[in-house]
């Protein structure tokens, strides 16, 4: 029992320095990651008939969602890119809420498939950037 204590406590804390050290594009990914986490336990205790584990994870999903993502958009610089996203997030939500009341594994891999889309155009986004940071700076010789 304390081996599982101090392994989550070292889990946690290991998340909670990287997300301290994290960019705000690496934080983006995180959520995505997490939410996508969430939706993997599910269908897990999904397929155990694990009702309130399964309620759990899906509302963790959800939160990432909603409070996560949702809540970092910008309206005021992102147009209309910001506000599809908007309407994206809201239709996942309700494909979670929907999944979670009918025990439903396609709707949770409907969900699980656009955040693996978007996380992986977030990802191409940053691509040079990162690319850039491996190169050694060049010096005039």
């Amino acid at each position: 029992m304390f081996a599982r204590n101090a392994v989550k406590a070292y889990a946690a804390v290991g998340t909670q320095t990287a997300v301290m050290d994290a960019s705000p594009h690496k934080l983006i990914s995180m959520l995505y990651d997490g939410a996508r986490a969430a939706i993997a336990k599910s269908k897990f205790h999904l397929e155990l008939g694990e009702v309130a584990a399964r309620g759990n994870a899906i509302s963790k999903a959800i939160d990432i969602i909603d409070n996560g993502l949702r809540a970092v958009l910008d309206h005021q610089t992102g147009g209309e890119i910001s506000a599809n996203l908007e309407s994206l997030y809201e239709y996942m939500v309700r494909r979670l809420m929907l999944a979670n009341l009918r025990s439903d594994v396609t709707l949770l891999n409907e969900v699980d498939a656009l955040l693996e889309n978007l996380a992986s155009a977030w990802a191409q986004i940053d691509e040079p950037a990162q690319q850039a940071d491996r190169q050694p700076a060049l010096q005039g010789n």
